[in-house]
C-alpha cells in the first residue's frame, strides 16, 4: 500500500451561517456542499457562494450529469438543481446511517459510515446491487478514471483511501493533517479532490497524485 501526506491546495469558508459542511460534489463548474438544511453552490475559482438551494442535507451528495442526488437522513431525494425542486425520493441503504454518495456507471454509491460498507444502489429503486466492505469509518466517496476513493475519520485521524473496488483492499491513503477530517468527497475529474471538512464549515481542495 503506497501512503503519503494529503497535499492541500486551497481551504474555503469558513462559510456564513454554515455550522457544518457534509456532501460535497461538482457539477463540472461549481462545486456543491450540503450544510444541514441547504445546499449551497460554491465558485472554486474566486471562492465565492453563488447561491443555496433550500432542502434536507444531512450527509452525502452526488451529480449525474443533469441532476442533484441528496441523503436526508433515511433517504436519498434526487433534486434539479435549477429550481430547486425534489423530483424523486429513494430509501437510504442505512437508514439513516448513510454518509458519502457519488455517481458512477449509472447508478449510486453510498457510504456507510459506521457500518464501514460502500453499497452501489439502483438510483429509481434504492435497491442495493453489491456491497464493498471497508475498514475504517466511511465519509466520503467518489469515483475518477476508474478508480474508488473514500473518505475516513475517526477521532483526529482522517485521510483518503483508494480500494480495489471489486476486493476492497486499500491501494493508497493520503493522510490529512492531525485534527483536520473529511466529511465528505468529490474529484473535479482532474487533478484535485474536493472534501468537506465538518464542523470546521470549510471546503478544502486536496491534490490527487499523479499516475505514471
Amino acid at each position: 500500500m503506497k501512503r503519503s501526506a494529503a497535499e492541500i491546495v486551497r481551504e474555503y469558508g469558513p462559510f456564513p451561517d454554515v455550522e457544518r459542511v457534509n456532501g460535497v460534489t461538482f457539477d463540472g463548474q461549481q462545486v456543491w456542499f450540503a450544510s444541514g438544511d441547504k445546499l449551497h453552490a460554491l465558485d472554486p475559482k474566486s471562492g465565492k457562494t453563488l447561491r443555496s438551494i433550500d432542502v434536507a442535507a444531512h450527509a452525502g451528495t452526488a451529480f449525474d450529469g443533469k441532476h442533484l442526488f441528496q441523503i436526508a437522513e433515511d433517504r436519498i431525494q434526487k433534486i434539479d438543481p435549477n429550481t430547486g425542486r425534489v423530483l424523486a425520493t429513494i430509501p437510504a441503504p442505512g437508514g439513516g446511517g448513510d454518509s458519502g454518495l457519488a455517481w458512477a456507471e449509472g447508478t449510486l454509491w453510498v457510504g456507510q459510515a459506521r457500518d464501514r460498507k460502500i453499497h452501489q444502489v439502483d438510483p429509481k429503486t434504492g435497491a442495493i446491487l453489491r456491497t464493498i466492505e471497508s475498514n475504517r469509518i466511511v465519509t466520503g466517496v467518489t469515483w475518477v478514471d476508474d478508480e474508488l476513493w473514500h473518505g475516513t475519520w475517526e477521532g483526529d485521524d482522517s485521510d483518503l483511501r483508494r480500494l480495489d473496488s471489486r476486493t476492497g483492499e486499500v491501494l493508497e491513503r493520503l493522510e490529512m493533517p492531525p485534527g483536520t477530517g473529511v466529511s465528505g468527497l468529490e474529484s473535479d475529474g482532474g487533478d484535485q479532490f474536493f472534501c468537506g471538512g465538518g464542523s470546521s464549515g470549510t471546503v478544502r481542495a486536496i491534490r490527487r497524485p499523479r499516475r505514471s
